[in-house]
């Protein structure tokens, strides 16, 4: 049953999906480190107190590892995402146009099941084969907001590998780089521009700094991620 707010109703308290305990030795469970990219060194994470922030800490070298957690959220009751992050510096070479150039300094990844009568016969196929090679981890869509070096805020498109991934700059170039910036994102709105359609559910949350492509290095951090209402603010 959904939840209705009547006037003078408190909204919903925050589902927090990622608020890390730096006194611990280890990212705890459910947090895990994924490889889609077999043949490169994994990024490396670690819990740090960042200038006050529990967080995160990324430090890529040519390589690639998403440090990724299973999720089961109501879009329909807690709809939007809030998180901060930061980067040292945005990468210089990537492109998100291109497979060479598909690296990023700080990336949020949104996981989803799809209804099945949205999905092409090819979009199935190809979804199958890729589980095959890759391994069940392959969602129906996914979407990925991005700290991108190049392309204005605001741009939308395709990844370079699969139009079942959609990237959304949100930062863009050095000018928010040293500092931690915070985020709010409605995700069942981005999904439905991007895919024309509602999710059928929201699957899994992973972060990332990405540089196997170009062979750069970066440095980044993430914290606070949690869900809220619609209508409730951040904080």
């Amino acid at each position: 049953m959904a939840l209705v707010l009547s006037p003078g109703i408190a909204a919903a308290a925050p589902i927090w999906v990622g608020r890390f305990d730096t006194t611990a030795t280890e990212i705890p469970a459910p947090w895990r480190v994924e490889m889609p990219n077999r043949n490169a060194p994994p990024t490396r994470y670690r819990l740090r107190l960042w200038d006050g922030v529990p967080a995160i800490e990324a430090h890529a070298a040519q390589s690639m590892a998403l440090l990724a957690r299973p999720l089961a959220i109501d879009l329909a009751a807690t709809p939007v995402l809030c998180w901060r992050w930061r980067v040292d510096a945005p990468l210089k070479s990537a492109d998100m146009n291109t497979k060479a150039g598909d690296d990023y300094a700080a990336r949020v990844y949104l996981s989803f099941a799809v209804p099945p009568d949205t999905l092409g016969a090819g979009e199935r196929l190809a979804l199958g084969a890729a589980r095959m090679l890759y391994g069940g981890e392959i969602p129906d869509a996914a979407l990925n907001y991005l700290w991108d070096n190049r392309h204005p805020i605001g741009t939308w498109q395709a990844n370079a590998y699969t139009d079942r991934a959609r990237m959304l700059v949100l930062r863009s170039g050095a000018g928010d780089a040293g500092r931690w910036v915070s985020e709010r994102r409605d995700v069942g709105a981005d999904f439905r521009r991007a895919f024309g359609h509602a999710p059928q559910g929201l699957t899994g949350l992973a972060l990332a700094s990405d540089t196997d492509n170009t062979g750069e290095t970066a440095h980044a951090g993430f914290a606070d991620f949690r869900f809220v209402a619609a209508g409730d603010d951040c904080r």
